[in-house]
């Protein structure tokens, strides 16, 4: 088993950031620590524990560059899209500039991480049903998606998760071989080594302008 930083509970769970910048680009990602992560991530919960995931792990070059191509289009057009605006001093408005760079430099480089991970979970989102059906399909991956992040950073991993290839969401599953007549892919996460381990906590929102007890 991989040596794991030493980070406490909340340490890990208040310093898995989102990493692109500072994901390392040259160093190759060995197999056997991608699987401990999986093996940690398959723990998390289900809807009737019916464990309906499925991890395609992509580390050729080649389909690495089909998945980056066709999330470049989806990129591009979303960074045109008109922003959300900020009141002056709210924090989201004094990250957007970096995250706004941060996301652009994956952009150029996704094809460039070592390896490209898209957890499925079986069944597809349905048409009607409304906040039930798509809380009880997304509920059964996003958790065990969250599990393999964390997990990563023990291992000195940086993730970020990303679904802007789903607009090609087919044109994705013809590239790896996935049944998207039967599976629905959550998205696209990149994984490499971090350039460095000390990552903190980031600017929030006052937890209690969120909270609400009883009533909203």
């Amino acid at each position: 088993m991989a040596d794991l930083l030493p980070l406490g509970p909340d340490e890990l769970l208040t310093t898995t950031r989102a990493v692109r910048r500072r994901l390392d680009l040259s160093r190759p990602v060995p197999r056997e620590l991608i699987e401990e992560c999986l093996q940690v991530a398959i723990q998390a919960p289900s809807g009737s524990n019916l464990q309906g995931w499925q991890w395609v792990v992509v580390d050729d070059p080649e389909k690495r560059r089909g998945l980056a191509d066709l999330y470049g289009p989806s990129f591009d057009a979303y960074a045109q899209s008109r922003g959300r605006r900020f009141e002056p001093g709210d924090p989201r408005a004094r990250r957007g500039g970096e995250v706004a760079r941060s996301a652009v430099y994956l952009r150029r480089h996704l094809h460039e991480v070592p390896l490209l991970l898209v957890p499925c979970i079986e069944g597809r989102p349905p048409n009607d049903g409304g906040a039930l059906a798509q809380a009880g399909l997304w509920g059964s991956i996003l958790p065990a998606v969250w599990s393999f992040m964390l997990a990563a950073r023990a291992r000195g991993l940086g993730t970020t998760w990303t679904t802007l290839h789903l607009r090609s969401e087919h044109e994705a599953a013809e590239l790896l071989g996935i049944d998207d007549t039967r599976y629905t892919q959550a998205g696209l996460v990149p994984v490499a080594y971090t350039i460095g381990t000390d990552f903190k906590p980031a600017s929030r929102l006052d937890w209690r302008q969120l909270v609400h007890w009883n009533s909203w």
